[in-house]
């Protein structure tokens, strides 16, 4: 084993994006709900898929089975374990730190920051999704003339909650990110709220959504914004994050700005974080999908021009535990691999190959949401 390899598996991670898992105990098809972004399709399970597959091998002996156990077996075991201790030996087994935890997607009863810290043996922070505290403001009652100052206030008082510490936006599944990039005026607002708020519904306005955006930028948080790959509810044509780049250079030298996921846009990505100070990305979400057997080759894309203070590790996981562990294996495996082939090369030292490691996988995010050890 090599040196990075060694370095990567002994590395507490931040997971600097996830998300609960479900407290409720999960039969075959509500556990194969959760390892898809697709729907479920008769006849065709989500086990024989990447996620699939890579559960069966890397999931399966942590529950005391043989690798490749088949699905059958695989939930049979995980039902006798029971959910408690199935979360607690996947996030024991990832190695995580620290996680921020988004707690603004919940269709399902999830687990809160708190427990998710204490089976990984770690600390969570939290992270408020802002399209949800707009939908809290619309639902209470507000006049299309006070929408602005009222969600403005809501969203101050979200993220005084101790323990927050970003705030995050789901435009590109909403609206896309296509979109003018100014700041809007606030009579147009109000009458963007005024037709919002009549016919109710999740907040999907473009005018609306531009408004929440340069919001976030007035909270002064860091903002994570999901791009690329996601569920059939996105268009994936346009969560392209080069699509941000106007507003990008409107917003410079205001907040870090982080770029969820990516795929298949981790180029992209790439580029806005080597060109603008305050663009930061990772391809969370994507690993545990692509397996740790193609991990190496996203992050290789993702790594052509990204600056090394500019990669952050997120394994946005959601629902299942096992996306935990799958996360942060890959992680480790993919980049170990890519920067002992470049220390092999010569193109790197082996010194330089450790940094980038402990940068990716710890300090870059301990930076950037001011967390303790951040100096790093």
């Amino acid at each position: 084993m090599s040196a990075v390899r060694e370095a990567l598996d002994a590395l507490r991670l931040v997971d600097h994006h996830c998300h609960g898992v479900v407290t409720a105990e999960l039969d075959r098809p509500g556990f194969e709900s959760l390892i898809t972004e697709g729907e479920a399709w008769p006849g065709v399970s989500p086990f024989d898929s990447p996620a699939g597959v890579a559960i069966r091998r890397h999931c399966a002996p942590l529950l005391d089975l043989p690798r490749h156990a088949p699905a059958e077996e695989y939930l049979a075991r995980r039902a006798e374990l029971g959910g408690t201790e199935v979360t607690r030996r996947f996030l024991t087994a990832a190695g995580t730190d620290v996680l921020c935890v988004d707690t603004g997607y919940a269709p399902h009863p999830l687990t809160p920051p708190a427990e998710l810290a204490a089976a990984a043996g770690g600390t969570a922070y939290e992270v408020v999704r802002l399209e949800g505290v707009a939908e809290s403001v619309a639902a209470a009652g507000v006049e299309p003339e006070a929408y602005a100052e009222a969600f403005r206030s809501a969203a101050e008082e979200a993220v005084r909650r101790p323990g927050v510490v970003a705030v995050k936006s789901v435009a590109a599944y909403r609206t896309g990110f296509d979109l003018d990039p100014a700041r809007p005026a606030e009579a147009l607002v109000t009458g963007a709220a005024r037709h919002w708020l009549a016919r109710g519904g999740r907040l999907d306005d473009p005018v609306l959504m531009r408004h929440l955006l340069w919001t976030a930028v007035d909270l002064g948080l860091p903002l994570q914004l999901h791009t690329g790959f996601g569920d059939s509810d996105l268009r994936l044509h346009r969560a392209d994050p080069a699509l941000l780049t106007d507003w990008l250079r409107l917003t410079a030298g205001t907040i870090p700005v982080l770029l969820l996921h990516c795929w298949p846009y981790q180029r992209q990505a790439a580029y806005l974080a080597a060109v603008f100070e305050q663009v930061y990305l990772d391809v969370g979400l994507t690993l545990h999908y692509v397996g740790p057997g193609r991990a190496r080759a996203v992050l290789a894309e993702a790594l052509e021009i990204t600056p090394f203070r500019k990669l952050l590790y997120s394994s946005d996981a959601y629902g299942v535990a096992e996306f935990y562990h799958l996360g942060a294996l890959a992680f480790r495996r993919g980049l170990a691999e890519l920067l002992q082939e470049r220390v092999d090369a010569d193109e790197l030292a082996p010194a330089d190959a450790l940094r980038i490691a402990e940068w990716a996988g710890r300090d870059n995010a301990r930076r950037v949401y001011r967390l303790a050890g951040g100096a790093g």
